[in-house]
């Protein structure tokens, strides 16, 4: 059951999606939220019918309804069960000048035993070098369906973006977006934490604003996997997602506003 005082919490929330402004009209927070795959591209699979490009597209979705009951200027890469390019997903961000980017995907292990005792969540923002062998191993999989050619030649989008990452606050952001929501999603959901991850994802890598993919549990998991099919535990996850953002939204303000009248919004472009 809502709560009763969600109604307050949303208007409280508003001041925390208005960016701090020099000079113009204030504006909300512009998020884009990327539900994964999609189409004939289906992700990981779950119990029964259940695919990764489904529950990511739920959860989206109902994370979208949260940020916008909060204020916020919200965008999905995908309305519907239709298949978007990695390169797509990247430009559509960028042409809608969001201030935040979130990529919602569901995780899975390749064998039988593997798929019985792997579960938990993981939260990720963009390194040239992954935290671990696994943390290769899901960039790897989400990867698959990046163009190869551009993916493969030097000058590549990734490549140039890796390159400067020590010295973008777009780069720390992620980091402390990935920091607010992560612990936030395990308190909710009780879910294994399987902590805050860094590796090589294609679709961050363009993206002109702090972003994070969250890989809200195992999917191939049997117990998880049918959590993450549930409205209610669908529910758990949007609202600590949309608390973890606010969350940053609000600390980014507060931080921007001590630097002075020449900051211009909540991040960096």
């Amino acid at each position: 059951m809502p709560s009763p005082h969600r109604p307050l919490l949303a208007v409280l929330s508003l001041l925390c999606l208005v960016p701090v402004t020099a000079g113009a009209a204030e504006r909300p927070a512009r998020i884009v939220i990327d539900p994964g795959h999609g189409g004939s591209q289906e992700g990981a699979k779950g119990p029964g019918e259940m695919r990764e490009k489904e529950v990511a597209l739920q959860i989206a979705q109902r994370l979208r309804s949260r940020l916008e009951a909060a204020g916020g200027d919200v965008y999905l890469t995908r309305e519907r069960d239709s298949q978007v390019s990695l390169t797509e997903r990247v430009e559509m961000t960028n042409d809608h000048d969001a201030d935040l980017f979130i990529s919602i995907h569901a995780n899975s292990m390749p064998t039988k035993r593997m798929r019985a005792r792997t579960e938990g969540i993981e939260t990720y923002f963009l390194s040239a070098n992954a935290s671990g062998d696994a943390a290769r191993a899901v960039a790897d999989r989400e990867n698959a369906e990046a163009p190869v050619s551009r993916a493969a030649r030097g000058d590549s989008t990734l490549a140039f973006i890796l390159q400067d990452l020590v010295r973008t606050e777009a780069h720390t952001d992620s980091s402390r977006l990935a920091y607010s929501i992560h612990p936030r999603l395990i308190r909710a959901t009780r879910a294994a934490d399987r902590g805050v991850q860094q590796a090589p994802f294609f679709v961050l890598s363009g993206v002109e604003c702090p972003a994070v993919l969250v890989e809200v549990g195992y999917i191939s998991h049997p117990q998880e996997g049918l959590k993450l099919g549930r409205s209610e535990y669908q529910e758990k996850v949007a609202e600590a997602i949309a608390d973890g953002v606010l969350a940053f939204l609000k600390d980014t303000r507060r931080r921007d506003a001590v630097r002075g009248p020449e900051v211009a919004g909540p991040v960096s472009r």
